[in-house]
């Protein structure tokens, strides 16, 4: 028998939770169980002065359905005497609809998680994403266009304040954890909206990388995942590069417009100086939703040629451009200006 709780124990030392509080996203699902089975038996293992706490979120979009995997949960929570709390979302607050009911629901979800973790005192908020979910948000990513950032799909872990978010089995296949749970006797529910292939994630897993394993690569997902790793990797890298250029050659004004030095930055690959733009856009708060691919490509193309003098970007941000500078107004400023893109 595969050791899930041996591999998890070395994935994820037990001195490094068993002595804190760590708050457990439990939603009834194979993954999730597996992970509360497999911490609740090393916790008993290693002892610790810590908790576990299971949270669960009741979305309320599957009916009966939903209701009883609150049930199901609790009930199980109940038989390992952890504690368990249960967020319900507000009647109608989430609507049906695809890909975006996903996003809308899972913000729901982690604002409930996060809540938690600030009541519990929790140093850690641990999801159930496998090495599965990993090859589809990559693939997922790639179909929507995404850059070096977003092709590092899931992160291990991510600090959050007082606490941080963690993967323990973002490792682990979805077939190593279902022997898992064979082996030792554990039911968990199927939620039957992970086989609606109305959602692109459900035919990524369904469909399209089974065929990528049978007529390609029959280990496609290790291939995803360490293609993941690399560009978590050079992104590092890549934010190391441009928290030196950022320091160096960035000046706020007084206005709240943003100064970037021209002279010394035209030489440096686009790639760089796209993402020194977005660095900007964060330290700012400017919105960023707006904000595609060639916006950020055109700025580095200001930076780099001079061209095009001033343009408007989302968020009625103007960016203007000489030899010495490229000059990025904020919205107060961009309204006087009367800018329109050229």
């Amino acid at each position: 028998m595969f050791d899930f709780e041996a591999q998890l124990a070395q994935q994820w030392p037990p001195a490094q939770w068993t002595d804190v509080t760590v708050v457990l996203a439990v939603s009834g699902g194979a993954d999730s169980v597996a992970l509360l089975r497999a911490l609740f038996a090393l916790k008993r293992q290693f002892g610790g002065s810590g908790r576990l706490v299971v949270g669960h979120f009741n979305h309320r979009l599957r009916g009966s359905e939903a209701d009883a995997d609150e049930q199901f949960v609790r009930r199980l929570c109940g038989d390992l005497d952890v504690a368990c709390e249960v967020g319900q979302a507000p009647v109608g607050s989430i609507g049906p609809g695809g890909d975006g009911l996903e996003l809308v629901a899972r913000r729901a979800r982690y604002g409930f998680l996060t809540q938690l973790c600030g009541r519990q005192g929790a140093r850690f908020l641990a999801t159930a994403h496998t090495a599965d979910d990993q090859a589809e948000t990559v693939l997922h990513r790639v179909f929507r266009g995404t850059g070096l950032r977003g092709l590092a799909g899931i992160a291990r872990t991510r600090r959050l304040g007082d606490w941080s978010l963690v993967r323990p089995i973002l490792w682990s296949r979805r077939s190593e954890v279902l022997d898992y749970l064979r082996a030792i006797d554990q039911p968990f529910r199927e939620d039957a909206s992970n086989a609606d292939r109305a959602q692109t994630r459900n035919r990524i897993r369904h469909d399209l990388l089974p065929m990528l394993a049978a007529s390609f690569n029959p280990d496609v997902v290790a291939a995803l995942v360490r293609l993941a790793e690399q560009a978590r990797e050079a992104q590092i890298v890549l934010d190391g590069l441009v928290e030196r250029l950022f320091a160096g050659k960035v000046n706020v004004q007084p206005g709240g417009a943003v100064r970037i030095a021209r002279r010394e930055t035209a030489e440096q690959p686009g790639l760089l100086l796209g993402e020194l733009m977005t660095a900007v856009w964060r330290d700012r708060g400017w919105p960023q939703q707006s904000m595609a691919h060639r916006h950020w490509r055109r700025l580095a193309g200001m930076i780099q040629s001079g061209r095009p003098r001033k343009t408007m970007l989302p968020g009625a941000i103007v960016a203007t451009v000489d030899d010495d500078f490229l000059t990025l107004a904020p919205p107060t400023d961009a309204r006087s200006a009367g800018c329109r893109e050229r």
